[in-house]
């Protein structure tokens, strides 16, 4: 990742908060013989552990990845989007791309069908919460036994985060009238409509005034 201090994301909290907000991740694995392997699986923050993550693959991802045996990366992403240079009323000015993301580092412990089956659990309840009438993975005894059978054609793991870099690039070294804009901009109807982003931007906003 470019280095640029200016909008470096260095609070752990806020990173954990990006991942529980941003759950759908890449795991990536440089493996010898191999090269780069990539995989897209959701993952969620393990808030036993000072900073670490859980998930699971699907077999033969583990096989693919040498999952445990080195080093791995998963990448992590909130709102992004275009920003034209029409929307800043000044001149000159460039088009640009405003993003958060962060790359999570740390080499995977594989856990045993029990513990990945509560992971897959918790997974489930996390994503049917806010659903009127969660499908929660043992509601039914039958449910249950079909997820205790499934289970075996996934792998779960635990990612100790050992170092993390993060980056939210939200027109930070903007003026605040030029910032007014782009936010105006990005919540107006349009081919670049993009209220993450938006609120995304106000809220940094927000929380560097209260700092000052």
């Amino acid at each position: 990742m470019r280095h640029t201090p200016d909008y470096a994301l260095d609070d752990v909290d806020a990173v954990r908060a990006l991942v529980r907000e941003n759950p759908w991740a890449t795991l990536v694995s440089h493996v010898p013989g191999r090269g780069l392997v990539a995989s897209h699986y959701p993952v969620l923050v393990d808030d036993a552990e000072p900073f670490a993550l859980v998930s699971h693959v699907g077999r033969p991802d583990e096989a693919l990845h040498e999952l445990g045996t080195r080093e791995v990366m998963i990448v992590v992403s909130g709102p992004s989007g275009y920003v034209s240079p029409s929307w800043y009323d000044t001149s000159p000015a460039v088009p640009t791309w405003n993003f958060v993301v962060a790359h999570l580092y740390g080499t995977p412990e594989l856990l045993s069908d029990e513990e990945n089956l509560a992971v897959l659990d918790r997974l489930v309840a996390h994503f049917e919460a806010p659903l009127p009438n969660p499908f929660l993975m043992h509601r039914t005894l039958e449910n249950t036994a079909y997820a205790e059978r499934i289970v075996h054609g996934t792998v779960g793991f635990r990612l100790p985060v050992t170092r993390f870099e993060a980056k939210q690039k939200l027109s930070q070294d903007k003026p605040d009238a030029v910032v007014d804009r782009v936010v105006a901009a990005l919540r107006a109807p349009g081919p670049y409509e993009n209220s993450a982003l938006a609120d995304r931007m106000d809220a940094i906003r927000t929380r560097e005034e209260e700092a000052r």
